[in-house]
């Protein structure tokens, strides 16, 4: 199926809006890291803070899951939205308190993430089983939402970056102020465009159970990957700084993402004859390869070039994780494509953490050799698992 089909499947102003849905999430963490750095003068507080906000993130991922998989994505999309606008809201208002204040209120901020990039899928995934006779629809769009996905990573903190220096006034509290406008405007209305799951016989669907297995070899999965993005956030920043350009840490990863939004949109290209199994293994091999390009960036390569690249095996990588995902259980897919997508940011908040300690130990450097090392454990979960032979049994 080609893009223009894919247009031609659902309401076509799921494509801006949910794009511009999603950007709160790749804007929010460092809006908050500025916001309560300025409002506390202490980084240490700051990181902290994001970090228990990651976790926060990655817990409401799954209770959305389990709410999604009792009532309509359209009701939770919606309500979603509204408390997250009301949070960062608090959040904004919490700067005039205390420290214990601002903690909890950046951990609610996390807590009430919409789950945009998860719910969206289970919508094409609700799409797709209504439609059989289109067998790649899926496929094309989880190409597309892994393309948007990077590409609001490259934008969010871009604009981020854009608004606290341009917004004198109130510079620290200008993201997500932007935030809140994005949420109301455009995550809770695309929301009300999501397909509703199909209709099936409510006898099997309460009986079906969840696939433990499966669900942990890709929260495994999906955990890696996330730490790989905060291993490689860290190490891209540290360098920055070591270099005395601080500013450029933010474009540097931007290029990750990059790579990773060229590979998303040519993956929906690959021939439907290649078994599911063949590429989990394929990209995982792939993506081992890519990290051990990262120790040679900033020493035999350029940095920037390097990271580009690597960032073309994650696309296709983190696809193939939501395609085995959406046949793990079909008639439950919003818990699973949930809990699922929730292990990243628990992943981003390790690796973070991990890479932060290498740095403050041995310097940037040696951030980049954690890369492989995740890769190496992706691809040897790849060449065990057994969920990617899977047959849809919708």
């Amino acid at each position: 199926m080609s893009y223009r089909e894919l247009a031609r499947t659902t309401h076509s102003v799921v494509f801006p809006l949910g794009f511009f849905a999603r950007l709160p999430y790749a804007m929010t963490p460092l809006g908050t890291l500025l916001l309560l750095q300025h409002a506390t003068g202490s980084y240490a507080f700051a990181g902290a803070a994001a970090a228990a906000q990651s976790l926060a993130i990655g817990a409401g991922g799954v209770i959305v899951g389990r709410l999604a998989d009792r009532t309509s994505i359209r009701q939770l999309g919606v309500l979603m939205a509204v408390a997250n606008a009301v949070a960062l809201a608090g959040l904004l208002a919490a700067t005039l308190a205390d420290r214990p204040a601002l903690f909890a209120a950046a951990v609610l901020v996390g807590a009430t993430q919409p789950q945009v990039g998860p719910l969206i899928r289970v919508h094409w995934s609700y799409l797709a089983q209504s439609r059989p006779e289109q067998p790649t629809l899926l496929t094309t769009a989880l190409s597309y939402e892994a393309a948007a996905d990077e590409a609001s990573f490259i934008a969010g903190p871009a604009v981020v970056g854009l608004l606290a220096a341009t917004w004198a006034p109130v510079p620290t509290g200008a993201p997500l102020t932007a935030c809140i406008v994005l949420l109301l405007a455009a995550a809770a209305p695309v929301a009300l465009l999501y397909t509703t799951a199909p209709e099936r016989a409510p006898s099997r669907s309460a009986a079906s159970p969840l696939p433990r297995a499966g669900l942990v070899a890709m929260c495994a999965a999906m955990a890696i990957m996330g730490a790989i993005f905060g291993t490689v956030q860290v190490g891209v920043t540290a360098h920055a700084t070591a270099a005395n350009n601080p500013s450029t840490g933010g474009l540097l990863y931007a290029a990750l993402g990059a790579g990773s939004a060229i590979a998303g949109i040519a993956y929906a290209w690959i021939p439907s004859r290649v078994a599911l199994r063949t590429r989990y293994r394929l990209f995982a091999f792939g993506l081992l390869i890519a990290m051990t390009l990262l120790p040679a960036g900033g020493t035999r390569l350029p940095l920037a070039v390097v990271i580009l690249v690597a960032g073309i095996a994650v696309a296709p990588y983190m696809i193939t994780i939501y395609a085995i995902t959406e046949r793990l259980a079909p008639t439950r897919v919003a818990i699973t494509m949930t809990i699922v997508c929730a292990a990243g940011p628990v992943g981003t908040a390790a690796g973070q953490s991990l890479a932060g300690l290498i740095v403050e130990q041995s310097g940037y450097r040696a951030a980049f050799l954690l890369p492989p090392l995740l890769a190496a454990v992706a691809l040897i979960l790849a060449m065990t698992d057994r969920n990617a032979s899977a047959e849809r049994n919708s």
